[in-house]
């Protein structure tokens, strides 16, 4: 019985002549990771995560970091961290809810991608914290299914710069300046509403500049 399939995906391959080629993608897939999906996880800047809340409503949200930033922890495992974000915590959110993830990683420069899918454990340990100066939490995730994906629609991006606002080695990353918005004043939690009073309050959104450029607001946010 197929681990992969249901009645849905069974009708549309019969109808194009691929059942046999699914079967076969199936059974290359895998619940632990060889020497190749540890090289290419731990080198990612970032990848895309699939949630799933409890009322059935899916979201995916891109994860982007340092390379190393996703570790494999164990054969069947891997833990990545949540950085500050919006506030919506919709990610962490389904997970609590529904701990079945599934995680698209992909390579730019060199088409290629892998599909990961697992359950989901939320942890705020100090010691595994340790390894992500900056993360609020971790998410460990126990895979079920590996398998690499074609590459062949996937573009080229130039360019392997990292997103300003990656926490150093100490936790620290600019402000976001879309927090300095004045469409979010009065919203803000008050460690961060008091820095954006610092840096000379709320400000119109003619005036946002986007988060590639972070030089204009100095305050940073502490791990």
């Amino acid at each position: 019985m197929s681990k992969f399939f249901g009645e849905t995906h069974r009708r549309f391959q019969d109808e194009n002549g691929t059942r046999r080629l699914a079967d076969r993608l199936e059974a290359l897939a895998q619940p632990t990771f060889d020497e190749r999906a540890i090289a290419f996880v731990q080198s990612v800047p970032m990848f895309f995560l699939s949630t799933v809340d409890e009322n059935g409503r899916p979201t995916v949200s891109y994860k982007g970091g340092a390379p190393g930033f996703v570790r494999v922890t164990g054969p069947s495992e891997l833990v990545f961290p949540i950085y500050d974000g919006n506030g919506m915590y919709l990610s962490l959110g389904n997970m609590a809810a529904n701990p079945e993830v599934g995680l698209l990683l992909i390579d730019f420069e060199q088409p290629n991608r892998l599909r990961i899918q697992g359950t989901a454990d939320i942890s705020d340990d100090a010691a595994l914290l340790a390894h992500y100066p900056g993360a609020d939490y971790a998410v460990r995730v126990t895979t079920t299914q590996i398998y690499v994906n074609c590459g062949r629609y996937i573009h080229r991006a130039a360019g392997t710069t990292l997103s300003p606002h990656v926490p150093d080695t100490e936790g620290r990353q600019p402000f976001p300046a879309w927090k300095t918005l004045d469409l979010f004043a009065g919203t803000l939690p008050a460690d961060d509403a008091a820095k954006v009073d610092r840096l000379g309050g709320p400000i119109p959104m003619e005036d946002y500049r986007g988060e590639a450029d972070p030089a204009p607001v100095s305050e940073t946010n502490q791990a």
